[in-house]
């Protein structure tokens, strides 16, 4: 197989072609004690030793670093792998390898997620951003189950009220359309229409 391409990426790394696709992203340092060079053929044994001890350590020590600065799902600490052109292979070695150690765990970081929001956030919207962030409904669902039977549960109609006193809502004096304004405000917040309908009620009395 042939080096096609040697495309560099900053930071003294290079984008890996072989055969025209990109292969893998290796530094400088590397590309010359491994003597790859572009319009060359590498090796099987170069291949293998990039592919299962280069590049296997490197995901697994970034991994770590990043983990390091913050908590990450397992997703998007796969997407930030990705982000560093690391093989799938590598990547699932590295994110397997901080699972065991329980550096990475979806559950607790959807717990700590849910605690920390779920008197600012309604439960929709809780669990949007979970999503987005790769935890899975099965997941959320779980977590907000356990918590409920540990008596912490929400309150959205608690909630909207304090929405509604900082907006300085008034529904006593508030015409048809603001009234519809405010409605629309708190169905894109992700409060579900029995609490909104609610909490508006309750203004009224």
């Amino acid at each position: 197989m042939i080096v096609t391409q040697l495309a560099e990426m900053g930071k003294g790394r290079y984008k890996v072609y072989i055969e025209e696709r990109p292969a893998f992203a290796l530094y400088r340092g590397e590309l010359n004690r491994l003597g790859i060079r572009e319009g060359e053929e590498i090796t099987q044994e170069c291949l293998r030793e990039i592919r299962e001890e280069i590049l296997p350590l490197r995901a697994k020590k970034r991994a770590m670093n990043l983990l390091q600065k913050r908590e990450y799902t397992a997703a998007s600490l796969r997407e930030k792998l990705r982000d560093g052109e690391y093989p799938e292979e590598c990547i699932e070695e590295a994110i397997a390898y901080v699972e065991s150690y329980g550096y990475v765990d979806d559950l607790r970081y959807a717990r700590d997620f849910i605690v920390y929001n779920m008197e600012r956030k309604s439960r929709m919207r809780i669990e949007q951003d979970l999503m987005r962030k790769g935890i899975c409904k099965d997941t959320i669902r779980a977590v907000f189950e356990e918590l409920e039977e540990d008596g912490m549960r929400q309150d959205e109609v608690s909630m909207i009220r304090s929405l509604l006193e900082k907006k300085k809502y008034d529904a006593k004096t508030a015409d048809g359309q603001e009234k519809q304004r405010m409605y629309a405000f708190l169905y894109r917040k992700g409060f579900h229409a029995d609490a909104i309908n609610r909490a508006l009620l309750l203004d009224i009395t």
